[in-house]
């Protein structure tokens, strides 16, 4: 099982190296949206705390 694992995480590693390579662009903006999400789950977990302390 250890060693499907390990497998399994090379062939992500190298998909996300060929698809950085193949579209640098594309790559930049599913960052900038997976960060603009957790950005925004944050602010919506501050908002529950602030709200739960008044």
């Amino acid at each position: 099982m250890a060693q499907a694992k390990k497998v399994a995480m090379w062939i992500l590693v190298i998909f996300v190296i060929y698809t950085i390579i193949t579209s640098p662009e594309r790559s930049a903006d599913l960052v900038k949206s997976g960060f603009i999400g957790i950005s925004d789950a944050a602010k919506a977990v501050g908002s529950f705390m602030t709200g739960l302390v008044r």
